[in-house]
């Protein structure tokens, strides 16, 4: 799944740029045409203009792109309003979901479609938004004071976009120590603690299931590999293989032992249980049987092609049995990577896929989770996806949900120019698409005006947060 400039044709020639003027002057009406889409998902008109006007936000050039900047530029916009519309108003999330996927569906869908799982980290300085917390973040690769969401995303010759997304509250915010910020987050009344494999197994199901958008692979990584919870979801689907990381700990026999029936007694009790028979081999771990391979075995095949040539591994691929808790359960292919040199790294993956299955097939599996790492980098870094301010549960969830159906349409839009820019990436449709947007254009008068409602604004809260700390911590009485 790597785009075409880097898979076909002439790798040195210049890539085929013919857009002209009239390619994008109408750009404005398309981008009307899709939110209009969703119109029967809000109850009022505001809350329709409010979608739109957030939208032009995030397409915008502006540097920061939360509701305040949002609302100060876009024409027809308002703080407020936003604020509401973001935090507080009802939408119709289900039926948006539901319209978005089916849209994805004709402009990505595909009968090998992959389904790719990760989570992302967003950095937060206070202790009241909605699920924050000191948890490792993995954009900055250590903990600190985040929030982070789980999210889906879908794979395919055609494209790369987000599917679905969920706050993950770690499991403190739900005790009574947190009742007081989950009010305040306006917390859903039967949300209760998942994990992050709960939650992307959840997000698995509700995609297979709805069956909007055809899909032949799920990949994730050893967070969700490791998790029975996940691989018994991604397994339940006949058809459908799953490519998933775990750790290089994990026991296996390369040969299913004999197991056996044994009674034993516990309080008084006969029991039984289920044991490895006497002199079967002990299961090994996928790190050692990795270093145990012969040279021979292991093929170099190229992953992907890197901005500075070909990215290359070695590989092999062995039917196991995994052990838990020293008893055999699933055969699984297993898959091992390493990196070339003389002390190679070494990754293993787990995949129920056909025993017919070649490794090529598992090559291209191991690099195709880049898709939802380019949907993160795209969404946070051209639309403003980790500059959001909102505090509440609600808010969140609206603000990732306009993110996504963001990015899929600056996809929508590149994917239907590339017959005269097959290079043309997300980042440079978006400086296409903002020379079009309708924001606003100051006057002098109007910049003061702005400044004086600035400085006003700041003054109110600043008295406001100085009136509550000194509520809280009122200063003592001299004796």
């Amino acid at each position: 799944m790597l785009p075409e400039i880097r898979t076909s044709g002439d790798i040195y020639a210049i890539p085929k740029f013919n857009l002209q003027r009239s390619d994008v002057e109408d750009f404005l009406d398309i981008l009307k045409g899709f939110h209009a889409e969703f119109r029967d998902c809000f109850a009022r008109e505001e809350a329709r203009d409010n979608f739109f006007y957030y939208a032009v936000g995030q397409f915008s050039q502006l540097e920061r792109k939360s509701i305040e900047p949002i609302a100060l530029n876009v024409e027809g916009a308002k703080v407020r309003a936003i604020q509401r519309f973001i935090s507080e108003a009802a939408w119709d999330d289900e039926k948006m979901m539901t319209k978005y996927r089916c849209l994805v569906n004709d402009d990505l869908g595909d009968e090998k479609g992959v389904l790719i799982i990760d989570e992302s980290g967003f950095r937060k300085k206070g202790d009241d938004s909605a699920g924050v917390y000191r948890q490792y973040c993995g954009n900055i690769g250590k903990v600190d004071n985040c929030q982070v969401g789980v999210f889906a995303a879908y794979a395919s010759p055609h494209g790369y976009v987000m599917l679905d997304k969920h706050l993950f509250v770690p499991e403190p915010w739900f005790t009574a120590e947190y009742e007081e910020r989950r009010r305040k987050c306006q917390f859903p009344d039967d949300l209760e603690f998942r994990t992050k494999p709960q939650l992307a197994a959840q997000m698995v199901k509700n995609i297979i299931e709805q069956d909007l958008i055809p899909v032949k692979y799920i990949v994730a990584d050893s967070i969700y590999g490791n998790s029975p919870d996940f691989i018994e979801q991604a397994a339940a689907y006949v058809g459908k293989s799953y490519f998933l990381g775990v750790s290089s700990e994990t026991l296996c026999w390369l040969q299913r032992p004999a197991t056996m029936e044994k009674e034993y007694r516990y309080r008084g009790e006969t029991r039984r249980k289920t044991a490895v028979k006497p002199g079967e081999k002990k299961p090994i771990s996928l790190l050692d049987l990795a270093k145990s391979i012969n040279s021979f075995f292991w093929y170099r095949r190229k992953v992907s092609e890197g901005t500075k040539g070909p990215i290359e591994y070695e590989f092999t691929k062995r039917r196991v049995t995994l052990a838990k808790e020293g008893l055999p359960t699933r055969e699984v292919w297993l898959v091992m990577k390493r990196s070339m040199g003389s002390d190679p790294v070494y990754s293993f993956y787990i995949s129920n896929a056909p025993l017919s299955s070649r490794l090529a097939l598992f090559v291209w599996l191991s690099g195709v989770r880049w898709p939802i790492e380019q949907c993160f980098e795209e969404g946070k870094s051209e639309l403003g996806m980790d500059h959001y301010e909102v505090r509440k549960y609600l808010g969140w969830n609206h603000h990732m949900l306009i993110s996504m159906l963001s990015h899929f349409f600056l996809w929508h839009l590149k994917i239907k120019l590339e017959k005269k820019a097959p290079a043309v990436t997300v980042s440079k449709v978006r400086i296409l698409l903002q020379v079009i947007l309708p924001l606003k254009d100051y006057t002098i008068v109007m910049a003061l005006s702005l400044i004086k409602w600035i400085q006003l604004r700041n003054h109110r809260a600043y008295v406001s947060h100085r009136k509550k700390r000194l509520r809280d911590s009122p200063i003592p009485e001299l004796s």
